[in-house]
């Protein structure tokens, strides 16, 4: 019998047994091409000999050593690695097992500096709607999918949201790119004097909207308005790259794109491409510096964090994007995929934005082109095109919800980094073939 508590407690899932490259196999040999990295996380494919000997070699040496005893190499390499390539002002690595961990780490951490520079008052964090942070009770609370929270939404702590930067919906039809995007930044600025300037922790966002609203870019000139702004009323700057970055969107990390730095940098998914579960939270030196010299301490831990087979895990699969040049691959891959997404669905009468960066993309589905008026939530379109999708032996994301948490329908696209021509054309072909069906069916 079954006794797995699965997600979804009435869909009887294929069994994994097997992954080639690009590809996950089940148990009665079908090949699923994995177009969405599962949630944006196997970035390296499924079975890079480099990373799976990394783990064996380390478990041959040491799987675990709890760190209020013990430091651990991989989890030093690994920190030096990140820091590294880091934005300016970005010195010290957390590590945790996941992207909702690495929030609540990065909340925590926030009012507890504060606290020790002598401001405690500060209590309120402010996000943006349709963004997505993670799913324990703090990552929630910050996080702007309506769904996700409606239910839970008496346990969640206070937060504020502004709007998202998400042009194709909300940009006026006299605004430029620019001016849009200044106007969205703004209401940051709003939302902090109306809330009291000395009373804000931290403004949390995803530099390119991830799950929730399906890859939304920024418009140029949004995060340095967003980052002026911050550094004006003493706000952190929390950037949740959990799903956006790590190479995803062709720079390591994707704020580099935006030519800002922020405070702390959430990472996950891509950090370990899935050989392992593990996160990380980035801070800047001075935050650091506060707990150091301060109390020490940072009111905070898990049972699993800076674990050395997990670190080991994503040194090997850092070392691998290094080493085979595969950000050169996720810009070129990238590239390709927008032209051979635009060649497609370009002209299709239900397809009204492609959107995204690298290899993070995203298609809107409307039902009219002209008007960007939505299909009816009841037909549950994404769910259709998911199922149709593994029908033809592709993985994608498909996500209901995308304009308000009920309503809109997106497919996200996140490919590994491994990809090639061959790769882009059968994704290109089985999703065509999947949204046909779908909207057949519906």
């Amino acid at each position: 019998m079954d006794h797995v508590f699965h997600r979804h407690t009435q869909h009887v899932l294929p069994l994994a047994t097997e992954g080639d490259g690009p590809y996950v196999i089940d148990a009665n040999g079908k090949r699923y091409l994995d177009a969405s990295s599962g949630a944006a996380v196997s970035c390296l494919g499924h079975s890079h000999p480099a990373v799976i000997n990394a783990i064996k070699s380390q478990l041959d040496h040491l799987a675990y050593a709890h760190t209020s005893f013990f430091t651990n190499q991989p989890a030093e390499d690994l920190a030096d690695m990140l820091i590294e390539s880091a934005p300016t002002g970005i010195e010290r690595v957390y590590f945790v097992t996941g992207g909702s961990e690495a929030a609540e780490a990065a909340l925590k951490l926030a009012r507890q500096y504060f606290v020790e520079i002598g401001e405690p008052r500060r209590r309120h964090f402010i996000a943006r709607r349709q963004s997505y942070h993670g799913n324990t009770l703090g990552a929630l609370a910050v996080g702007g999918n309506a769904w996700r929270r409606e239910q839970f939404a008496p346990l969640l702590i206070e937060s504020h949201h502004i709007s998202p930067c998400y042009a194709y919906r909300d940009r006026h039809e006299d605004e430029t790119d620019e001016s849009y995007g200044l106007r969205v930044a703004n209401e940051l600025e709003t939302k902090i004097e109306e809330l009291g300037p000395k009373s804000v922790l931290a403004f949390i966002a995803e530099p390119v909207v991830g799950g929730t609203l399906g890859a939304v870019p920024p418009v140029p000139g949004y995060f340095r308005r967003i980052r002026e702004i911050c550094d004006r009323y003493d706000v952190l700057l929390i950037l949740d790259e959990v799903m956006c970055g790590m190479g995803r969107t062709g720079s390591l990390f994707a704020c580099e794109q935006e030519r800002i730095a922020p405070d702390m940098i959430l990472t996950a998914k891509g950090l370990g491409a899935g050989y392992q579960p593990i996160a990380a939270l980035l801070v800047a030196g001075n935050i650091y510096d506060t707990i150091r010299t301060g109390s020490g301490f940072f009111q905070h831990g898990h049972t699993y964090m800076g674990h050395a087979a997990a670190c080991a895990a994503a040194l090997a699969v850092q070392k691998v994007i290094r080493e085979e040049n595969l950000l050169d691959n996720v810009r070129r891959q990238g590239d390709r995929l927008a032209g051979a997404l635009q060649d497609r669905f370009g002209g299709h009468p239900h397809i009204g934005d492609i959107r995204g960066r690298g290899l993070f993309r995203g298609l809107e589905l409307v039902a009219d082109r002209k008007t960007k008026t939505p299909f009816d939530p009841n037909l549950r379109l994404h769910a259709t095109i998911k199922r149709k999708a593994m029908e033809q032996g592709l993985m994608c994301y498909p996500m209901g919800g995308t304009i308000d948490g009920r309503v809109g329908d997106h497919v996200l696209l996140a490919p590994p980094f491994i990809i090639d021509g061959g790769h882009i054309e059968e994704i290109t072909n089985k999703l065509s073939d999947a949204i046909d069906a779908a909207l057949t069916a519906i």
